[in-house]
């Protein structure tokens, strides 16, 4: 019995598509999460490897070892900095849960993150979590997932991504993570605001009642009264990322060495409102 061949061209096509997809896998939400065991992460890198490998063309792969080896590292860069920018999207969530246990006097009760690997307080987690429960529950992580499979259509294997782009697109990323952040808990950051200017104006006006001795438990009480609101929103909002973080990687593949397309992609996608779903 003949046994089929395998062109190596194939086998060297795979191994770069799978240098790619495990450093994506490594870093972009939701499969980066300390939850999902190793041997999961690696059996899906091999099992998208398979898929994407087997309806794309190889034949015009360079087997020479300099190319080999810039290719090889060229995508664990591209998968990395694709994967972190996901990151940066879906990192504003937690960032806004942060804020309401800074502002709501929960940060006191900050425990271990595995996700984050860091310390986190009572909102921070349960706006991760629930974050990730969303992408799987409604499938947004088909939607990022789609995205990294649209980047190796229009980047290929032996492409370089854009260093300028990748730059601009981190600094100003971390920005918009920011400001979504402030837009999410910004509602209850304003109530919890306006609470602390009452307390003072009271305690002006009445010294005696001590008022500010209340502040913690009723900051906390309102705080507990009015996070179903930000937390009811999360859905749709974590649509929007989703969709957002899977069209911010298909244009930031598209872009690749163009500094023009480059500028275009950075202003297309960084311009966007936070929350809003970027077009594919």
């Amino acid at each position: 019995m003949e046994l089929p061949t395998i062109a190596l061209t194939t086998v060297a096509g795979h191994l770069l598509v799978l240098l790619r997809v495990t450093a994506w896998l490594a870093i972009a939400p939701p499969f980066s999460h300390k939850a999902i065991p190793n041997q999961v992460k690696a059996l899906l890198a091999l099992g998208i490897t398979m898929a994407l490998g087997s309806t794309m063309d190889f034949s015009t792969l360079s087997l020479s070892t300099p190319d080999l080896v810039l290719s090889a590292l060229s995508q664990v860069l591209v998968g990395a900095s694709l994967g972190f920018l996901c990151y940066l999207v879906f990192s504003a969530v937690q960032a806004a849960g942060n804020l309401l246990d800074l502002f709501g006097g929960f940060q006191a009760a900050t425990s271990y993150d595995p996700q984050m690997e860091t310390g986190a307080a009572v909102f921070g987690r349960l706006y991760q979590m629930t974050t990730v429960v969303l992408l799987f529950a409604s499938d947004g992580y088909l939607v990022v997932f789609h995205g990294l499979a649209q980047t190796f259509r229009v980047l290929g294997l032996q492409e370089h991504i854009s260093s300028a782009l990748l730059a601009r697109l981190v600094v100003e990323g971390t920005t918009q993570m920011f400001v979504s952040a402030l837009q999410i808990a910004g509602p209850l950051l304003a109530v919890l605001f306006l609470t602390d200017v009452g307390l003072g104006l009271l305690t002006r006006a009445a010294p005696a009642l001590q008022a500010f001795s209340l502040g913690f438990p009723l900051k906390i009480m309102i705080t507990l009264s009015l996070a179903a609101m930000t937390v009811a929103a999360l859905p749709s909002v974590v649509d929007a990322m989703a969709d957002q973080a899977g069209s911010q990687t298909v244009a930031t593949a598209t872009a690749g060495g163009d500094a023009g397309a480059a500028d275009a992609a950075s202003s297309v996608l960084l311009g966007a409102p936070a929350g809003a779903a970027v077009a594919p």
